[in-house]
């Protein structure tokens, strides 16, 4: 089942979502649906339904991990399939880091994925910067750790060649046109 907006809502209320997560959370739902409906206006066969969805909960288990050692990503993903959200939990769960090799053209799991990586709280910034944040907020000054965060982020840079390839803006020009065309994510149900 794919939950609708308000679904997702009460989702985020029932799992004690902060509201700086739930306001990452919106942009990165926005980020998505810019992307995927762009990419579907290019014959892309994709689910904006699961994109936005997916977006809205990528942080469903962010709260309850905060203290601890859990990983939000992985604990998302078993919320989802707990609540029948079995199309969202893997997204959910690979949203910080993608497992396998990726296809040969980018799905919704790629789109929630990157959409993260460009959503710093709640404003859209460049890789770098996204980058640079992860690296001082949860690299723990330990040098390995560093190389697997870029390592991460080069696969967002591939990923960011490849949806852009597909768009009629570029990367630079993502905030300026989720402005121009605000996304509405009421538009997928209450």
């Amino acid at each position: 089942m794919i939950p609708s907006v308000a679904q997702c809502f009460a989702l985020m209320e029932q799992y004690a979502m902060l509201p700086n997560i739930r306001e990452h959370s919106l942009m990165v739902g926005r980020v998505a649906g810019l992307i995927g409906s762009g990419l579907r206006r290019a014959g892309r066969p994709l689910s904006l339904e699961l994109i936005v969805s997916s977006a809205l909960l990528h942080d469903i288990a962010k709260t309850a991990t905060l203290e601890t050692a859990l990983r939000h990503d992985e604990l998302g993903g078993e919320i989802c399939l707990q609540h029948g959200l079995d199309e969202l939990a893997e997204i959910v769960a690979e949203h910080v880091v993608l497992k396998g090799a990726l296809p040969e053209c980018c799905t919704e799991k790629e789109i929630v994925y990157y959409a993260d990586k460009r959503v710093l709280h709640d404003q859209v910034v460049p890789l770098e910067a996204r980058l640079d944040y992860i690296i001082r907020r949860y690299g723990n000054e330990d040098e390995v750790l560093h190389a697997r965060i870029r390592q991460n982020f080069a696969q967002a840079h591939a990923i960011e060649a490849r949806l852009f390839a597909g768009l009629d803006f570029s990367p630079a020009e993502l905030e300026q046109r989720l402005r121009r065309d605000f996304f509405p994510l009421e538009a997928f149900g209450t």
